[in-house]
């Protein structure tokens, strides 16, 4: 009798502790996905002094990308702003500052804003430093990761200067590795 207690002592256990981890993702999840659509989403931009909407990009291509100043794909800014101007109205691109990779996005916003402009002509928008992945992982980046907020594919940010695109629609179009060219053909050619 005291063996068949235990069991079922152990198995409520367990099973109030599954409930609460489910409850607490579906909850974290339920609160992203009030926001199901691209243009729903917005940051604050990286003076702090204004937002950038999403809303204001229907119609363009928008390339997400997570940058840092102290990485060794850093060099890509310059092929960031050449990709900016071939394009155009066509695409905006937009550079998310993190320093969750080694801590090579350590500086505050004036250091990143003079860093970009003096070494690579940056002119594309630059957010407010944000975490790309885990707990404090901003919506924007719950939006471009998660499958069941997208409705097309989960992504992983694995390292600085991953890249997401997302169509003139507001759909996710496709995840690209730190190692892609900002002028490569797997990204021209989805723009063109």
């Amino acid at each position: 009798m005291k063996k068949y207690f235990f069991s079922v002592l152990f198995l409520a256990f367990a099973g109030v502790l599954v409930y609460s981890f489910t409850a607490s993702r579906s909850k974290k999840v339920a609160n992203a996905s009030a926001t199901k659509n691209f243009y729903d989403l917005k940051i604050k931009s990286l003076d702090g002094k204004s937002m950038i909407k999403m809303s204001d990009f229907k119609g363009k291509y928008v390339l997400c990308v997570n940058v840092a100043s102290e990485c060794g794909y850093t060099p890509q800014y310059a092929g960031l702003q050449k990709l900016s101007k071939q394009f155009g109205e066509k695409l905006v691109i937009i550079g998310f500052p993190c320093n969750q990779f080694m801590g090579q996005e350590p500086g505050n916003a004036s250091d990143i804003e003079s860093f970009c402009k003096k070494n690579y002509g940056v002119t594309f928008p630059l957010t407010e430093k944000i975490d790309v992945k885990g707990s404090n992982q901003h919506e924007i980046y719950q939006w471009l990761t998660r499958k069941e907020l997208n409705s097309i594919s989960d992504a992983t940010i694995k390292w600085n200067f991953n890249k997401i695109l997302v169509g003139p629609n507001g759909n996710w179009s496709k995840y690209f590795g730190s190692s892609v060219d900002p002028n490569s053909t797997e990204i021209t050619n989805l723009i063109k």
